[in-house]
């Protein structure tokens, strides 16, 4: 059998990526430094980087990609990058032999399928955690920021990143970008596919630098709760713009005052905006936002979920009691329940804050919603497989798609009661083309499939590992994974972790993250021998 994909031309754009993914890896070097902390995780991992990628940028030194090349290179990009991400992980907690001591021998990343994990979710931007305490002192500031900076380099996206600055991209650079963008398709900014990347690179730094800035500044003017500084500033920067959720704070939003959780939600919503109605706003059409059918459904899908669960926050919506296992104790439990129910603010500011946050697939959490009633918590369920805006950050099924299936299923029930109609589905104006509609019906059915077959999995391995878990907790982190939102209830929830999960249900779901972000056909195309045939 002849080989039809040239995979040497995509492995050497593999290496091209992981080249300059050394270049990220001084900002925790910068951290380290700062507060005096060893650079052993990180120096190691700069050299392996540069080498391995300039190895394999040597087995095809003028790569033609084409769509099957595209394809390769994108989901293998996303690969190789989650496993050099373990690298700072391994070190801290193993050292080198004979080289560096352990800094941290009880980090539960020193197991590899846990630094897969954490690496995975963390380019992925899905936040979903196997860190035993997440803190600065159980870990160093340099892994940590490593930590946050995976999401952001994950958030708009490796290989978007790479055709913005990497000439040798340039060419191929839209088949590179439609294989890795979030949603049906990316919108070309500017005449140059590079210069769009670079435009959509740009307004996601700008958006980070201003939120970084508005965290501090509250920090400055005492209005951001003890727990907030220049580091945390950068921290909680680095994980909104790309709705990753990661925090170095055990407690996540929640260790901060309500002015900075009243800050971050906008930057979710922005987050989990499409970028090139962000950028249009920006330059001056920003009627265009309110135009869009798929942001004023975006829109209309959080406040429908936000006036939800405010109203039953409001009316005293919380659990009966405390589950064994739980991540709360009665206290907390009372403490949240006297506070939210009957008073307006505090109510809306946790839903919004949740709903958005889910929506997003931010991960965010500003308060541990495991306490919250049962129908809260399935209202928080369905809102994980609603997704954000195509062209964004976000994570899950995506808003365009629900719109579309929905007004698919409104034309077949009018032309079964009209058969001589002819009634186009129409979005903005325009009439789709039965291949788009087959395209976006298609996904949707294989990311439902998936979700099915992933929980029954889950609950499988569970049960051959004598693990036990609630059927709520296995298929809402089957939902959180593959649609890379993060946290999911119970013990899986934002106050929680995935530690509990057998070894092989952890790299189940690492695949799931992978496939997530990838927006599953990508990789699956990968999968098939057709792919590989001529």
């Amino acid at each position: 059998m002849s080989v039809r994909v040239d995979y040497r031309a995509s492995l050497s754009l593999v290496g091209t990526v992981l080249k300059y993914l050394s270049v990220p890896l001084l900002l925790p070097v910068v951290v380290a430094l700062a507060y005096g902390e060893t650079l052993a995780p990180f120096l190691p991992t700069i050299a392996v980087t540069f080498l391995v990628g300039t190895a394999l940028e040597r087995l095809t030194p003028e790569p033609d990609i084409r769509a099957r090349e595209g394809f390769l290179m994108v989901a293998t990009t996303w690969l190789a990058v989650a496993l050099v991400g373990t690298i700072p992980y391994l070190i801290e907690a193993h050292g080198i032999p004979l080289l560096v001591e352990p800094i941290h021998p009880e980090s539960t990343l020193g197991n590899p399928a846990n630094a897969l994990f954490e690496s995975m979710s963390g380019f992925t931007t899905t936040g979903a955690t196997v860190l035993g305490n997440i803190n600065v002192v159980d870990h160093t500031r340099g892994v940590m920021i490593w930590r946050q900076l995976t999401q952001w380099l994950g958030g708009m996206g490796i290989v978007v990143l790479a055709v913005a600055i990497l000439p040798e991209l340039s060419v191929g650079g839209a088949q590179l970008m439609d294989a890795e963008a979030p949603g049906p398709g990316i919108e070309k900014l500017t005449p140059k596919i590079a210069e769009t990347a670079r435009v959509l690179w740009g307004a996601y730094f700008v958006i980070t630098v201003v939120e970084i800035l508005l965290l501090y500044g509250l920090a400055l003017a005492g209005m951001a709760g003890p727990n907030m500084d220049a580091y945390n500033a950068v921290a909680h920067g680095l994980t909104t713009m790309p709705t990753g959720g990661f925090s170095p704070q055990a407690r996540s939003i929640e260790a901060f005052s309500a002015a900075v959780q009243w800050v971050i939600i906008p930057f979710m919503v922005i987050a989990g905006t499409n970028f090139a109605l962000v950028w249009q706003a920006v330059a001056g059409s920003p009627r265009e936002l309110l135009r869009d059918t798929e942001f004023r459904g975006y829109l209309g899908a959080m406040a429908v979920l936000t006036a939800i669960l405010t109203g039953l926050l409001f009316t005293g919506g919380f659990a009966a009691g405390v589950p064994q296992g739980a991540t709360f104790d009665a206290d907390y439990l009372q403490q949240y329940a006297t506070t939210l129910a009957g008073s307006l603010e505090p109510s809306l500011r946790h839903a919004l804050f949740q709903a958005v946050s889910i929506v997003t697939t931010t991960g965010y959490a500003s308060m541990d919603f495991d306490t919250w009633s049962a129908p809260a918590q399935y209202a928080l369920l369905f809102a994980m497989f609603v997704g954000g805006s195509a062209g964004s950050t976000g994570g899950s099924v995506k808003v365009i798609r629900w719109i579309v299936v929905a007004k698919v299923i409104r034309r077949e029930l009018f032309t079964s009661a009209h058969p001589e109609a002819v009634r186009p589905v129409r979005l903005g104006g325009n009439s789709l083309d039965d291949r788009a509609i087959r395209g976006i019906l298609s996904f949707t059915l294989f990311y439902v499939t998936i979700f099915f077959l992933a929980s029954f999995v889950l609950f499988l391995d569970a049960a051959r590992a004598g693990v036990d878990f609630t059927v709520l907790e296995v298929i809402s982190g089957a939902a959180s994974t593959l649609g890379n939102v993060g946290p999911a209830f119970y013990r899986l929830g934002p106050m929680g972790s995935y530690l509990r999960f057998p070894d092989s249900s952890k790299l189940f779901m690492v695949g799931l993250m992978w496939a997530g972000r990838l927006e599953i056909l990508p990789l699956l195309v990968c999968l098939t021998p057709e792919y590989w045939r001529r």
